[in-house]
Parts: structure tokens; sequence; C-alpha cells
């Protein structure tokens, strides 16, 4: 009997730890669920729907355009000009950012609303793009999912054409005919232009610089490359009017590219997708 009777107590102490060691994981699981999501950066928010975290998600900024879906969100605006309250209204547990985006006014009143801010390094890279996949993906609990997105990259990247000639392709960044401005070395931009098979014809200036008429006749791309937004904010066939533009080889040829400014230049889960359609456009180019 008193055999029987420590069995019993064994098995006994087994089943609660079981269920106590069960109860520890419902509370875990119930944990990550009761997240609610503010995602102030649409390389993030990207991120946040490719490894399935979605349903967390409660509220984006206007650069979270992709996928369609974040759109049905509610929309902060623009993350420099943020309303605060607005966000607070969300009742969010979580606000995730870039860490150079990040105000010293919104850093305070998080802290004081007792709301976790996670921030993580500005992507300008495609090796930038995978740890920022890696790390946002870790946080969410996605670690797997993570590894799939990036082995993708990895493989979509790899199957890029070659081109027999780098075409000479000028960035332009316009905001009306009152705003441009052209990408020289060291910017992303030049990342993406030369990944996709072409040359950066910005040359002798890092970051950004006015476009001038001098500059552009100078420079002579063969090419120019534009946000859609951007091209589209000059009007039909505007960036060709533009003084200097018509006599360039690119201006002569009317060569323009308009790509999605999220794609081009996020650097998130669809960098690949982005360099794959840039290749395909210089391959056109006579």
């Amino acid at each position: 009997m008193k055999k029987i009777g420590f069995l019993f107590l064994a098995l006994l102490a087994l089943t609660t730890a079981c269920n106590s060691g069960a109860k520890q994981e419902e509370q875990k699981e119930a944990k990550v669920e009761a997240k609610r999501i503010v995602s102030l950066s649409g390389s993030i928010t990207e991120i946040i729907y490719a490894v399935g975290s979605q349903k967390e998600l409660i509220g984006v900024d206007v650069t979270s355009t992709y996928p369609a879906a974040a759109e049905k969100l509610t929309n902060l605006g623009h993350v420099r000009k943020l309303a605060v309250e607005s966000l607070l209204a969300l009742n969010p547990t979580h606000v995730v950012m870039l860490e150079d985006e990040v105000s010293p006014d919104l850093k305070s009143k998080l802290k004081q609303a007792k709301i976790e801010l996670v921030t993580f390094k500005h992507p300008n890279s495609v090796a930038d793009a995978k740890s920022l996949i890696k790390d946002v993906a870790k946080w969410l609990g996605k670690e797997d999912a993570s590894k799939e997105l990036t082995a993708k990259i990895d493989a979509d990247i790899q199957k890029l054409s070659k081109l027999d000639k780098k075409p000479k392709v000028l960035f332009v960044y316009a905001r009306g005919a009152g705003t441009l401005m052209v990408a020289g070395e060291n910017t992303p931009l030049e990342k993406m232009i030369v990944l996709a098979g072409g040359e950066n014809a910005g040359k002798g200036f890092t970051d950004f610089k006015p476009l001038t008429s001098e500059s552009v006749i100078a420079a002579n791309p063969d090419v120019i490359l534009m946000f859609t937004s951007g091209a589209q904010s000059l009007g039909p066939d505007g960036i060709f009017n533009v003084p200097g533009v018509a006599t360039t080889t690119a201006g002569k040829n009317k060569a323009l590219i308009q790509m999605d400014g999220q794609l081009l230049s996020g650097f998130g889960p669809r960098v690949a997708e982005a360099l794959t359609e840039l290749n395909k456009a210089f391959k056109k180019i006579k």
C-alpha cells in the first residue's frame, strides 16, 4: 500500500507540474497575443506582415503603403509630424520605428504613458535589410520566418541578369518643380543602381544636392530614375522640361524609369523585388 501511495503522489506531482507548465505556456502565448503594435516605418510594417504577425498591428504611418491591407489600418501620418495624442488614443502596448526617427517629445510622452518604444537600425543596404528582417522577426518570435525571407532575398539577387553595358543612371528626387535633388555617391539609391547593374551618374559628391542644368548636362545620364510620386508631381514628361535635361542622352531618348518609393528605397522584405524590377528596366535601355 505504501508503494501504491508513493506512486500515486508521484503521478499527482507530475500531473501538477505538467499542468503548471501548460498554464505557463498559455500565459506566455497570451502575453504575445496581447501586443497592440503601432508601426511608424513602412519597412517594419512590411516585415510584420511578411512574418505573419499582422493581427497585432493596430496603426501605421504614412510610409506603410504595402501590403494593401496596411492602408486599412489607422494612419497616423508622417512620423516627423505625428500627433502623439492620436497615437495614444489607439491604446498601443508597443510602438516600433527606426532609431533615427525618434523625437525627444515622442520618446518622453510614450514613457509617460508606459508604452514600450522599440527601435531598429535604419536600413540602407541589402545587408541592412536582412538584419532588419532578422531583428524584427526575433522581437516578434518569428525567427524561422525570417530565415525564409532572407534566403529568398539572396536567391532572387543571384537571378539578376548580367548587363552587357552599364547604363548611367541619375536618380532625381522631386516634390514639384521647386524641389529637385539628385543622388550622389554613398547613397542608398546608388547602392540599388549598382546592384541592379547600372552606374550612378551622380559623381563627385556625396548624399544629395540640388539639380542644376550644368550638373545634369555634365552627368549626361542614359536614363533618369525617379519615385513615381516624384515624377507625377512634375506632370506628364515634366522631368524632360527641366532645364538641361533635354540635352542629355536620357532627355533625347525620353528615358525615364519610375518606381514606387517605398519599394525602391525601403530596404525591407521586397528589396530583391525592387532590384529585379530595376534590372529588367535597365535591360530595355538602348
